[in-house]
């Protein structure tokens, strides 16, 4: 089996995908940027070849990089990426290729424009905003007197929270219909929610191999907007409304053969047309894996391996692991120019026995996810709220 992993050193705990499938007897293959000399050791390892290109965004680049690989190891069977940037390149190659396993270029819009995604929520039960396709000022205002402020924009096809805002009153709303717009933008109307994930990993029949939840209470449109301090955390028993809903998604949407990072709102209040305090409102879809360091916080959560379970589903279509979840695992993202209570070596000495990471985040990551990252593990929600407090109080 010849699998084509793009871009595997970035970020860089992203080499363990390779690394298990190549002990799973895959021929990895890889195409990256980074000249071949600059690659880790764990990395060399774990590929059968290595293409460099001078720029990933050179489509010509990885079509002969691709066409490398096929004269000299065969038909390629797989090609992934795991990162939502590269997303539409990846089913661009898939299509040009012939690689059956994964989305085409037919599909990709499905998956990576918002409001294309409400079709599928909906498909599967689950509620979504109402929306509008920001056209000209006079057709915002419509809308918003049907919906009310605030609204938030963003763009239909964006990555994390880029460009995303609450507008509250009209002179903001002027503010930003008089910016020149670099893409098509949706207007929906706001959700007073907290976001929940359902993430996983699912086979080519669309079976969930392994499944999982995160809780994000500070969003992330307003960790990047304000540049403030961020924290999320996996919880040790996903609630079964939100698993019924995720399970009917991955159904829904195509998800054969992939991670996935679904984000929904449970209500923090009743909404008029959408439900009941406490209920499950849709917000979008990610088939990937969820980013950052993730996979990784998984793996210390469950006690397993992620990247395993993921060349399982791809060598044999399932894995067998102990599905249990004995830890909490919350992530902390603390922001360069703020003032803390405690410092580093503080930290280390309260929380040293239960941290699992203590690092940078690479400054391309830094605005969703934080400069200085602590992340732990612990067996009740009261540590986890303690953790918290000591770390970015």
């Amino acid at each position: 089996m010849n699998f084509v992993y793009v871009s595997p050193t970035f970020p860089k705990n992203f080499y363990n995908f390779c690394d298990r499938l190549k002990n799973k007897g895959v021929n990895v293959l890889a195409i990256g940027d980074t000249p071949y000399d600059q690659l880790t050791e764990e990395l060399k390892n774990t590929v059968t070849d290595y293409y460099q290109v001078v720029s990933m965004e050179n489509y010509d680049e990885m079509v002969k990089a691709m066409g490398y690989f096929t004269f000299h190891y065969g038909h390629i069977d797989w090609l992934e990426s795991n990162n939502e940037y590269w997303l539409e390149q990846d089913a661009r190659l898939r299509t040009d290729f012939n690689i059956t396993t994964g989305i085409h270029t037919n599909h990709i819009e499905d998956i990576k424009c918002k409001s294309k995604m409400k079709a599928f929520y909906e498909r599967a039960g689950v509620k979504t905003a109402r929306y509008h396709m920001v056209s000209t000022l006079e057709e915002g205002l419509k809308f918003i007197e049907e919906v009310g402020y605030p609204v938030v924009v963003k763009p239909d096809n964006g990555v994390g929270a880029a460009k995303t805002y609450k507008i509250s009153n009209e002179d903001e709303l002027r503010a930003f219909y008089n910016e020149e717009p670099f893409t098509q933008y949706i207007m929906e109307e706001f959700i007073n929610g907290l976001i929940v994930s359902f993430d996983g990993i699912a086979n080519l029949n669309k079976d969930i191999l392994f499944a999982t939840s995160h809780v994000f209470p500070n969003p992330i449109m307003d960790v990047v907007n304000d540049m403030s301090s961020m924290y999320y955390y996996s919880v040790r028993e996903i609630p079964e409304d939100l698993r019924k809903l995720g399970e009917a998604c991955v159904k829904e949407f195509y998800t054969a053969g992939r991670c996935f990072h679904m984000e929904f709102f449970r209500l923090l209040e009743d909404k008029e047309g959408l439900g009941k305090k406490g209920e499950i409102v849709a917000l979008e879809v990610n088939l990937r894996t969820p980013g950052g360091y993730t996979p990784d916080m998984m793996n210390y959560a469950n006690d397993i391996d992620v990247y395993e379970i993921y060349a399982d589903m791809v060598t044999k279509g399932y894995s067998e692991y102990d599905h249990h979840r004995p830890y909490y695992c919350v992530y902390c993202g603390r922001r360069d120019g703020l003032n803390y209570t405690h410092n580093h070596d503080e930290i280390m000495n309260q929380y040293g026995y239960s941290m699992v990471m203590a690092e940078r985040m690479p400054d391309i990551l830094s605005g969703a996810m934080g400069n200085f990252t602590y992340t732990a593990r612990f067996t009740t929600m009261d540590e986890v709220n303690a953790f918290v407090e000591y770390v970015l109080g």
